[in-house]
């Protein structure tokens, strides 16, 4: 049970972030464009593995900050099982990603995990050269070229924000986690209706491609994950379904901060 659950821990992550991808507009502005999100946003889902509530993970733009002169957006993702949970398999995730203020490229990514397998890693990246290096606990692994305008796997999901939705629509962002650059992928399916415990919504269906995602879908090469977001000008995630090899999987967006969910025109009432 702890190895099934460590991986829906994990895909809860990885689905967030997708999920996040497709937030709501606000009017931040940064190097004179206009961006669907500015500091203080906090995005709160609940993962059930069928009926049962297993962790949560939250998402949060953190104010600007500085490195070596640079101004760089903060990205923050974390993860964790419930405390009934926790005796099985404890989950206590960080994720930290840095972009440039004008959304062009990453700069810094860093995962912090514990429990069984602990990890520090941190994956720098170098726009002028092209390179991003790897490392685990300070150990370098051989840098890789990435392709130019890449982004690393938390922060990608912010630069798709900035691309309208409809349907039929492929959009496209390349992405490295230092190991590998490959071109990230979500498809928009279709329109629709969903009903939930929060509301009734008028949604994109999106479909993301994970074919290139290792470690998690190794063993569900053809699992597909559908994320439904609010036909408005915001694109609010409020569902997310897998069905994997180990199960179901549902993802549910229950709180908001830093927005007004309540405004948006996609949203039904409850």
């Amino acid at each position: 049970m702890g190895m099934v659950l460590r991986r829906k821990i994990l895909i809860l992550c990885l689905l967030v972030g997708w999920c996040e991808m497709f937030g709501w507009v606000s009017t931040n502005q940064a190097d004179g464009i206009e961006l669907p999100f500015s500091p203080g946003e906090k995005l709160t889902f609940q993962a059930k593995w069928g009926i049962i509530p297993a962790g949560e993970a939250v998402l949060e733009v953190l104010p600007v900050e500085e490195i070596n002169g640079i101004k760089l957006l903060h990205f923050v993702m974390t993860a964790r099982t419930h405390a009934y949970i926790d005796p099985f398999y404890k989950v206590r995730d960080r994720i930290d990603a840095y972009t440039d203020t004008g959304m062009t490229h990453s700069f810094l990514y860093k995962v912090a995990k514990e429990g069984k397998r602990k990890k520090q890693i941190v994956v720098r990246l170098d726009r002028e050269k092209g390179f991003a290096q790897y490392s685990n606990f300070g150990e370098k692994k051989t840098a890789i070229q990435i392709l130019p305008g890449s982004f690393d796997p938390l922060s990608v999901f912010y630069a798709f924000r900035l691309h309208d939705l409809q349907e039929n629509k492929r959009i496209e962002v390349p992405v490295t986690d230092g190991k590998k650059c490959v071109l990230g992928v979500a498809n928009v399916l279709v329109r629709e209706r969903v009903a939930l415990s929060s509301g009734v919504f008028d949604t994109y269906l999106v479909e993301p491609d994970l074919k290139h995602i290792g470690g998690v879908f190794e063993k569900s090469r053809d699992a597909k994950l559908k994320i439904w977001v609010t036909a408005d000008a915001r694109r609010i995630p409020v569902r997310i379904e897998s069905k994997l090899a180990v199960g179901s999987f549902v993802g549910e967006l229950i709180s908001i901060e830093g927005s007004h969910l309540a405004d948006s025109p996609a949203a039904g009432q409850r």
